[in-house]
């Protein structure tokens, strides 16, 4: 009866502190158990994939062998899903793709697999065991090379991304686009934030959820973007902290603004971002490096990171971006944008908004999750 009575009681606030310090530690336990899970089964495909390889090039094994292994699996292990005839070809596929020529030309640092009777494969990298089998799927389904691939690994790794993330930066490209920009980060900051800012940039940014007239002004790109501001937080990268559009600044007694205003959590620095719908012009980078000085005056704290700019133009000419950004003291990188076909206004009513396109694509994405 005590202990009834006990229970009864309203919790303690060193009860209750025990008790969100254990769920917690719970959290965190299960987290390492997925983890772990995660990294058993992978060890384990590598290996059957490594096996079913080396029988099927056997004479004494037919066609049949994954089939009769799916059979047999699946009859053994009823409640395992993983023993379809499909994930047996994908688990074969996923290593015949990190065969030893191209993993020892991209990856020389790894051992060889000396636990089987197969000289030709190697143990996969440490880090391709920590990302779900299903990102797996998607990597070596839309990936055309061995760096390709391992730089969508450590990415996913880095950020955290879903497969629906995955699947997106993939399909833009992001391989190709990151890093690429026009700048002069090198000659503007020191060797390593000059890196990591190089890489924080992308040339093209893709903004295929955008919905433009073809004559469309600076203000409605603007507007887009900062109306479908989670998506354009995603094209943009990991770190940026969005802090507002047509962010006044007085120099003197004038009234400025500039476009975009962003903090970016790995750099530690602001970064102002302007909009040209436009050709890049060298007059555009007098005029963002003058709002980079500003905001170092004003906003910049102690232990920021000089201001970064960075230009978003519809088209640029490297050459004359690289003339233009050669004597300017300020870090400032230059990038061109994508959109979508523009569509005529009439058939635009026609058809449903992206808004209402992303939130049935999202219902179905969901439905087929379950």
């Amino acid at each position: 009866m005590k202990n009834n009575n006990e229970l009864s009681k309203t919790p303690t606030p060193s009860y209750s502190d025990w008790l969100i310090a254990l769920k917690s530690r719970v959290q965190r336990v299960q987290a390492k158990a997925a983890v772990a899970v995660n990294q058993e089964l992978l060890e384990f495909y590598w290996e059957l994939g490594q096996e079913i390889i080396e029988k099927q090039q056997s004479s004494s094994y037919g066609d049949g062998l994954l089939q009769r292994l799916s059979h047999d699996l699946s009859t053994a292990f009823p409640v395992i899903k993983g023993f379809s005839i499909n994930n047996l070809q994908y688990i074969r596929r996923w290593v015949a793709f990190y065969n030893l020529k191209n993993v020892e030309q991209t990856v020389p640092h790894l051992e060889s697999n000396s636990g089987t009777s197969c000289s030709t494969f190697m143990q996969p990298p440490a880090e391709m065991l920590q990302i779900p089998w299903g990102h797996h799927l998607k990597i070596i389904s839309k990936c055309s090379s061995i760096q390709e691939a391992l730089y969508y690994v450590r990415q996913t790794i880095l950020h955290g991304w879903s497969r629906a993330v995955l699947v997106h930066q993939i399909e833009s490209d992001l391989y190709s686009r990151e890093g690429s920009a026009t700048s002069n980060f090198a000659t503007t900051l020191p060797p390593a934030q000059s890196d990591l800012a190089q890489q924080t940039l992308k040339d093209p940014y893709i903004f295929d959820f955008l919905t433009l007239a073809q004559n469309h002004n600076e203000r409605d790109l603007e507007n887009q973007l900062t109306e479908h501001i989670t998506r354009f937080l995603l094209e943009l990268g990991a770190g940026f902290a969005y802090l507002g559009r047509q962010v006044p600044l007085q120099v003197g007694e004038r009234d400025f603004s500039i476009d975009l205003l962003f903090y970016h959590t790995q750099l530690h620095c602001y970064i102002v971002i302007e909009l040209k719908t436009g050709e890049f012009e060298p007059e555009f980078a007098g005029k963002l490096n003058f709002y980079i000085k500003a905001v170092d005056e004003q906003k910049r704290n102690e232990g920021d990171s000089p201001t970064i700019g960075i230009l978003l133009c519809k088209k640029r000419d490297r050459l004359v971006a690289e003339y233009a950004l050669s004597d300017i003291n300020k870090p400032i990188g230059v990038s061109e944008y994508q959109l979508t076909q523009s569509l005529p206004d009439p058939l635009k009513s026609r058809l449903p908004s992206v808004d209402q396109l992303e939130s049935e694509l999202s219902e179905d994405f969901l439905k087929n999750e379950s």
